[in-house]
């Protein structure tokens, strides 16, 4: 409940973002447009990652001219992440809102995410494979 009262404040702060939410919890805005193929189950997605948590620390970046690089769906990547690229197209830019529950859960990632965070992702989905 107060994470979920914690994530309307922010949007509050951020009233530009058209977000749209998912039954999971997860809020998501494509701020810029690709024309690319959907991104779907078992494709490999390309990416380019900024995570952040609500206050604006930021957490990991990809690292520049790299991309990252996971199969979806099957990859030891947050939940959160898997279900907002399925909404995605190449070339498509956007902002991920992950609820802890699609995140790090309980425990955080034991190394720069807290516990029972909240995760803002912006992601640039650059292409995607077979």
């Amino acid at each position: 409940m107060e994470e979920e009262i914690n994530i309307d404040l922010f949007l509050e702060e951020h009233k530009d973002w058209m977000v749209q939410k998912t039954g999971s919890g997860l809020r998501y805005w494509i701020y810029e447009k690709g024309k690319g193929a959907e991104a779907t189950a078992s494709k490999t997605a390309e990416v380019e990652l900024i995570i952040e948590l609500l206050d604006g620390k930021e957490c990991y970046r990809t690292d520049a001219d790299e991309v990252e690089v996971f199969e979806i769906d099957r990859a030891d990547i947050e939940s959160g992440i898997h279900e907002g690229i399925k909404h995605l197209r190449v070339g498509d830019r956007a902002k991920l809102i992950l609820p802890s529950h699609l995140a790090h859960g309980l425990v955080g990632d034991l190394d720069k995410v807290p516990p029972l965070s909240t995760l803002v992702v912006d992601i640039h989905l650059i292409g995607l494979g077979e």
